[in-house]
């Protein structure tokens, strides 16, 4: 194998959108909003791939769970097979 040395890769670190604007707020009432946070099978995406901060990743995740129920998001995508 070989070696780069001195060679470093830079990785710019993700802000959290809703630290970085204060105006955007976290509603389970907004579908929109919400689904940039979920994948097309439906699935949460996770915090290290969003650039969340853990305190608006779990309130995301409340709301996400609670438009679910209110029927304003899906659970998953409907595959016939």
């Amino acid at each position: 194998m070989a070696y780069v040395r001195g060679r470093r890769t830079y990785h710019r670190r993700k802000i959290c959108k809703f630290c970085a604007d204060k105006s955007l707020k976290i509603d389970y009432k907004d579908p929109k909003t919400l689904r940039f946070f979920t994948t097309e099978r439906g699935k949460i995406i996770p915090r290290r791939i969003s650039g969340n901060c853990a305190k608006h990743q779990r309130m995301l995740t409340v709301a996400i769970k609670r438009a679910r129920i209110m029927a304003l998001l899906p659970f998953t995508t409907s595959t016939i097979r």
